[in-house]
């Protein structure tokens, strides 16, 4: 048999098709080109070489293999890179041909862009030496056409078998229907090796090319179709800032975010964000909210669209499996049933989430306030009323004023909150914490849903404000009754009551979410934002999830020591609320320079050893990348720096710039508010001017 020789596809570790059988493939190695609901994951050489690597659509894998090389020739990487979130281009050198000094003569250039459906790859073989050369260009291809649960699985798959039609490979099954073809280069195409085979002769100068296309065929319809180009839901969006990394990261996020948006196909023009690649990349009731509210001062359209489609799918009956109850709102939405470790599976929609249904209520209030059109909101008021009742008569089924949760089928998420592994809340000790269990950020969720669910009722004109402002109270009042201990540094609240209502004492990043909610007093809030600021939370890269001296920490533990950083970002936006804007900048400050290390491009999470550790922050091995709410922190971070705050129903835009010291002087447009164009400048005396709409009083800056 023929040798294809190709270079180390990683340039520093074995190739991706070196994995235990049955673990979850590690992701952070590898290249996503994504315009959802299809994705790309590749070596960082750009082959699609097994593991996790294949070309998705839908959460289903169209191709488990997709290679490039030049028989007998060693084909060496030297660079990639991410031109846009759906446009990816790779770089090598054929080695050896065509040279006459030690400079390389002749190149391959690959550039990946995938549209929905579809993945194109531009193939460039280029002699820039000074002789004539001949050589065989070979494209191997696979198809198992497996589920995305599979892949994450770690379980082998073995490949299709392939057709040769019209000059193309073909694979089918289940009326899904794959075809890979070439646009010039008239290839010898061989099904049973899955080989496009091209005879390539350039003389000095010259350059080959050809563009694989592949394009899938599905007879079972998407659950959520994708988004347009020209109908993404925010204007376009520009920074200048004092930090170029600060520039990077919110120019990358915005453009991710474009590319993980889908659609309702009930309703097409409502969009929401997709929550992750590759894993999550559908509705995801917590993540597509917060990444919505994050993402206000962009506008309220894209929060309209999340707030309407998870209410089109909001609990009407009572359901253990699901976890569904009356008015609920979901967890999640996938196109099968999903899988998970230790024997635990999801039904299609499922509802096992406790935090959900208050964040919804939360967006509401919030994008009225930044001006969603008060009929659109008026429409949702019914929801708001189902979700509010869901607190009192289901969130807090046992009476006490407190939510908590419990799976009751025990096939579903042990954790319902943010921090959902079935290892996250546990006492300092290490012991896990036994359910059902009220978490510390949930109550803060619970208390600000129910105040602002009052405000829009009272605005609104219709009964129960008054109901639930005393019933905010209550669980204000349960919560300092119940939450809070002391250890040698001082007072602090558990991070969650038990089954038998003990206060779970683990010191955990949950403080963040507590603080600007009205859920604390100041002196609490000072409490908080102190410990927040500290070496055993703050890693110097953003917040731990797991404070250092708990036992169990661990900088690689999913929730117990690594850092998000949308749980960051709502710490930092947290701090500037309750007043401590110098807590808030460390904090930013620390996660911007932990983008720099991602290329502007944070991933869902990374490792919480910390900057008196490593210089840049460690990858989280299986961490997805690009994540809704991590892209969405950008937008946060300028929202919390600026102080900006909307109240269009009461007719005021404020700005408070205390934590842009390090970022200022800056001006970012493309942002909106009442439905109309904001821009703002920031100078280096801290003076902010603006471009607002005129129906706006502004506080704390000057019209431009």
């Amino acid at each position: 048999m023929n040798t294809v020789v190709q270079g180390n596809p990683t340039g520093h570790q074995p190739p991706a098709d070196v994995v235990t059988e049955g673990l979850q493939p590690f992701l952070h190695d590898v290249r996503t080109t994504l315009y959802a609901p299809s994705l790309v994951l590749s070596r960082p050489a750009g082959d699609i070489a097994g593991g996790p690597d294949g070309f998705f659509h839908g959460d289903r894998r169209l191709l488990s293999r997709l290679t490039v090389g030049v028989e007998g020739v060693p084909v060496l990487p030297v660079g990639d890179s991410l031109g846009a979130a759906d446009r990816t281009s790779f770089r090598a050198v054929l080695r050896g041909v065509g040279e006459h000094t030690a400079d390389p003569a002749v190149t391959l250039h690959r550039v990946r862009s995938v549209e929905p459906g579809v993945l194109r790859e531009e193939l460039e073989i280029a002699n820039a030496g000074v002789k004539a050369i001949r050589v065989t260009v070979v494209v191997g291809a696979a198809s198992d056409l497996v589920s995305m649960n599979d892949v994450k699985s770690g379980r082998p798959s073995p490949a299709l078998p392939a057709a040769v039609e019209d000059r193309a490979l073909v694979w089918r099954r289940d009326g899904v229907e794959v075809r890979l073809a070439a646009s010039a280069g008239s290839p010898a195409v061989d099904a049973g090796a899955g080989e496009f085979r091209f005879e390539v002769a350039l003389a000095a100068g010259q350059s080959w090319r050809t563009t694989l296309e592949c394009a899938v065929t599905d007879d079972d319809p998407l659950r959520f179709p994708a988004v347009a180009r020209d109908a993404v839901p925010w204007s376009p969006t520009g920074l200048r800032s004092a930090d170029h990394r600060m520039d990077q990261f919110f120019a990358r996020s915005v453009g991710d975010l474009e590319r993980l948006l889908l659609s309702d196909p009930e309703h097409p023009e409502d969009r929401f964000l997709a929550a992750g690649s590759p894993w999550f990349l559908t509705l995801f009731g917590r993540d597509s909210l917060w990444a919505a509210r994050m993402l206000l001062p962009l506008g309220t359209e894209l929060a309209a669209g999340t707030l309407r489609t998870l209410a089109r799918r909001q609990g009407t009956a009572t359901d253990p499996r699901t976890d569904e109850q009356p008015g609920k709102i979901l967890h999640e939405v996938r196109r099968e049933e999903l899988t998970l470790s230790g024997g635990a599976s999801l039904p299609p929609v499922y509802y096992g989430t406790v935090d959900a249904t208050p964040l919804w209520v939360i967006l509401l209030h919030d994008a009225w306030r930044w001006g969603m059109d008060p009929e659109q909101v008026r429409d949702l008021l019914p929801h708001a009323e189902a979700a509010l009742e869901w607190l009192a008569a289901y969130g807090d089924a046992d009476g006490d004023g407190l939510l908590e949760y419990i799976d009751a089928s025990g096939l579903g998420l042990a954790n319902q909150g943010w921090k959902d592994s079935s290892d996250s809340i546990r006492w300092r000790d290490g012991e896990l914490a036994e359910a059902p269990i009220a978490l510390c950020e949930v109550q803060a969720y619970g208390y600000e849903a129910a105040m602002g669910g009052a405000a829009l009722l009272r605005a609104f004109g219709r009964p129960g404000a008054e109901r639930w402002e005393e019933w905010a109270e209550r669980l204000k009042e349960r919560f300092r009754e119940s939450f809070w201990v002391e250890d040698e540094t001082g007072r602090y609240p558990a991070v969650a009551l038990d089954a038998a209502k003990r206060p779970v004492d683990s010191v955990t990043s949950g403080f963040g979410h507590l603080l600007g909610t009205g859920l604390l007093d100041a002196e609490e809030s000072a409490l908080l934002a102190a410990r927040l600021a500290g070496p055993e939370l703050n890693s110097g890269f953003g917040l731990r999830t797991l404070s250092t001296d708990s036992t169990g920490f661990n900088p690689f533990g999913y929730h117990i020591g690594s850092i998000w950083p949308h749980d960051t970002a709502i710490a930092v936006h947290g701090l500037v609320r309750a007043g401590f804007p110098v807590e808030a900048a460390s904090l930013a400050d620390g996660l911007v320079a932990a983008s720099a290390a991602f290329e502007g491009r944070l991933p869902e999470l990374f490792a919480g050893h910390g900057s008196a550790v490593d210089s840049a922050p460690a990858p989280y091995p299986a961490s997805c990348r690009p994540q809704a709410w991590s892209a969405a922190s950008a937008v946060a971070l300028l929202q919390a720096a600026l102080g900006l705050e909307a109240d269009v129903p009461a007719g005021t835009l404020s700005f408070s710039p205390r934590a842009a010291e390090s970022i200022g002087p800056l001006r970012l447009t493309g942002l909106r508010v009442a439905g109309a164009p904001l821009a703002v400048r920031l100078d280096a005396t801290g003076r902010v001017r603006v471009e607002a709409p005129g129906s706006l009083t502004v506080h704390g800056a000057e019209r431009a």
